[in-house]
């Protein structure tokens, strides 16, 4: 049966919404409403391309796609060295990093799998 895991981003959706509601007000009281329209459509972009992180393992693959799944990976199975649990330190942030020597995908908190592939890649994911 295959494992699926959805990581929501609570915090990121809080804070859009935080900037769409002051940026808002700002240029509807400076005349430019159109403005806060397209405030409002980029960041619910923003929001549905990485807003939550999906992550599958069934018998052959694991894979992880942001939000609506235009930003996707998959790995197949037969092609990784190792797995661990581990925990990101707060400074890492969330979203897509590219770090000396690993890739970490997250949305929020801080536990994650980072996982090794036969070409020496290493990758966090959560």
């Amino acid at each position: 049966m295959p494992y699926r895991h959805t990581q929501f981003g609570w915090v990121i959706l809080a804070v859009i919404a935080l900037a769409d509601v002051l940026s808002s007000v700002i240029v509807i009281a400076a005349g430019m409403a159109w403005v806060a329209l397209l405030i409002l459509g980029g960041t619910a972009a923003v929001f549905l391309l990485l807003g939550w992180l999906t992550s599958e393992v069934d018998a052959t693959h694991l894979r992880m796609r942001f939000g609506v799944g235009i930003i996707r990976r998959n790995w197949a199975l037969t092609r990784l060295r190792r797995a661990d649990v581990v925990r990101n330190p707060w400074w890492i942030g969330w979203g897509v990093r590219f770090m000396p020597g690993r890739t970490v995908f997250n949305v929020s908190g801080f536990s994650a799998v980072e996982f090794e592939t036969d070409a020496g890649k290493v990758y966090r994911i959560g």
